[in-house]
This record gives C-alpha cells, sequence and structure tokens, in this order.
C-alpha cells in the first residue's frame, strides 16, 4: 500500500499547499513516524518536498511543481494504476520508482478527473495471490457491457443491481454495495455487501448488471487485499457459515432463500410449511434472516440461534409490553 500512499500524500500537499505532519498522518491514517519516512522517500524518488519551520510550519512542495507526462486519458491512467504490482515492487526494492511513476500517471491527467483515479485505484485489484513473475490476465468470458457496468458502479460508488446465476440456483435479480474489483487466476470477483451481510459474486455468474443512483453504503477508505485474504480464507476453511434448519411459511419462501448463500433440502411439512435446510455465512446474519420473517418462520436447529431469537423476542416484549 506504500505506493499508493505516497501518491495520496503528494495530492494532499498540492490541495491544501502546507500540511503538518501531524495533519497528513490523519488524513492518511498513519503514524507521523510513517509520514516523516514517506516525506524521505519521496524526496529520494525525486518529488520537490520541503519543511517550513516554525509553529505553523509543514511540508509543501515546491511551487510549480509538475511531472512530464502527457496523452493519457482517464481509463488509460486508471489502467496503469491498477496494473503496478504493490507486492512486486517491494519484493524487488522498487517501492518508491512505482510511486514516482504512478504520480506522472496522476498528473497526466485533467484535474477534474485527478483525484478520482487516484481513489478509484484501490478499488482494484489484480492477482493478489500470484507473484509478479506468473501474472495472468482474466481469462472468464465475460460480456464487456456487463464488466464496464459494474466497474463504473464500483469507481462511482453506487449501488448495483446484477442479475446473478449461483451455483445450482436460478438466475435472480439482486441489488449490492459494490466494494471492489479482484482478478485470481484468470477469474474475477465482484466484492460485496448485501442487506450487510459480505457477499463475493463471480464476475462470469452476472448476466447483466445495472447501476442505480443510490450511493452505496460502504467505507470511504478500503485495503481490498487484505478483504481478499479475509474472504477467501473463510471460503476455502468454510468460515463461519451456519446451516439452519427451519420451518418457513410458503409465502416467505424466496424472502428467506434470497439472503442466503444456498439451500441444501427442502419438502413440504404436515401443515402446508415448507421444511429448508439452508445455509447463511454467519450465525449473526442467519438471526437476521430469520428475525425478518417474524412468526411466518420457526427455526428447528440449531438450538442456539433459537435461543437468540427467543431472547431478542422476550427483549422487545418488555420494552412494549406496558
Amino acid at each position: 500500500m506504500r505506493a499508493d500512499r505516497l501518491v495520496s500524500l503528494v495530492l494532499l500537499l498540492r490541495r491544501h499547499g502546507q500540511m503538518s505532519a501531524t495533519a497528513l498522518a490523519r488524513e492518511l491514517e498513519v503514524s507521523t513516524r510513517t509520514v516523516l519516512r514517506d516525506i524521505e522517500a519521496l524526496s529520494a524518488a525525486g518529488v520537490p518536498v520541503y519543511a517550513e519551520r516554525g509553529r505553523h510550519g509543514g511540508f509543501a512542495l515546491l511551487p510549480g511543481f509538475r511531472t512530464e507526462l502527457t496523452g493519457l486519458n482517464h481509463d488509460e491512467a486508471l489502467a496503469l494504476l491498477i496494473a503496478g504490482s504493490r507486492r512486486g515492487a517491494q519484493a524487488f526494492g522498487l517501492g518508491s520508482a512505482l510511486a514516482s511513476a504512478m504520480l506522472k500517471v496522476v498528473d497526466a491527467l485533467p484535474d477534474h478527473y485527478r483525484n478520482t483515479a487516484a481513489d478509484a485505484a484501490q478499488r482494484l485489484l489484480v492477482d493478489p495471490e500470484i507473484d509478479l513473475l506468473s501474472r495472468r490476465a482474466v481469462t472468464e468470458e465475460v460480456p464487456d457491457a456487463v464488466v464496464a457496468e459494474v466497474r463504473r458502479a464500483v469507481l462511482a460508488g453506487h449501488r448495483l443491481r446484477i442479475h446473478y446465476a449461483a451455483a445450482g440456483q436460478t438466475p435472480r435479480w439482486r441489488t449490492v454495495d459494490p466494494i471492489g474489483l479482484v482478478t485470481v487466476r484468470g477469474q474475477g470477483y465482484l466484492l460485496a455487501t448485501r442487506s450487510g451481510a459480505d457477499r463475493t459474486y463471480r464476475l462470469s455468474r452476472i448476466l447483466a448488471a445495472e447501476e442505480l443512483a443510490e450511493p452505496a453504503q460502504r467505507p470511504d477508505r478500503v485495503d481490498l487485499d487484505r478483504a481478499w485474504q479475509e474472504r477467501s480464507t473463510r471460503f476455502r476453511t468454510g468460515g463461519d457459515q451456519v446451516t439452519v434448519l427451519a420451518r418457513v411459511n410458503p409465502a416467505r419462501r424466496e424472502e428467506l432463500v434470497g439472503t442466503a448463500l444456498a439451500v441444501r433440502a427442502e419438502e413440504p411439512d404436515a401443515d402446508g410449511w415448507l421444511r429448508l435446510e439452508v445455509n447463511f455465512q454467519d450465525s449473526r446474519h442467519a438471526e437476521w434472516a430469520l428475525w425478518q420473517l417474524g412468526a411466518d418462520a420457526e427455526v428447528l436447529a440449531p438450538q442456539s440461534l433459537r435461543a437468540s431469537l427467543r431472547d431478542r423476542a422476550a427483549a422487545m416484549v418488555t420494552c412494549y409490553g406496558s
């Protein structure tokens, strides 16, 4: 992440003119010691940062500083920003050189694109699990129109409707809050949240996509590398997934299934309700999904979920009983 941070540091100085180490640390969410090391790295890379002494001092760029690189449009510059391997650059001792190159790319953009391109780079991650020498491009067949619409929503920070064909299920429309895009071993993934729960969607299974005008509910900053590691680890190990056995009013079936990872079994009950075995991402999301159905669903197992729902209902009775 250091190359991205160095570029952000320069952009802050360019925007504000002069900033103290404390103010820079607060904006970048790092320590002041890290800021001082980054200032040294920028100086070593040829970026003219100088220090103003005194009570109202701080760091600033040499007036009129601008790198020389022209002819790139927004998409071309964005492609170069995300193409740089952060891990590879650090492994070969090229971190400061990458920062300098990225700054030149950002400088080549028109003013109204500059900050958006730098911010957008954090939302796109290329092959985080493959070293620099074995990198491959995405090889899955994904329609250009779908990828473009998904990318626009991710970069603009808007909600996204996707027509998604999950494995073993009928394709359905879902509305998600996109966080970022990742490519791993020739496959593309959309990292998002849905109803507050983490979701990871395979790009090749998105049949259609529509960017919405509504802002996405997501953090302003994201460590996409870390987010991918956490999600992929949960997926490979089974994570905290929970299987729930429940009786459900048939009229509410789609509502429950729409929030689940998968339905493992389904059969009618003696009284006309459906007995479902449903997988959820974790127990917290399982509790949320079943609570939405109220008396139209009854959890049969696990017992811990029954107890959680009972305690939640008892708290509501206590609150409104009088």
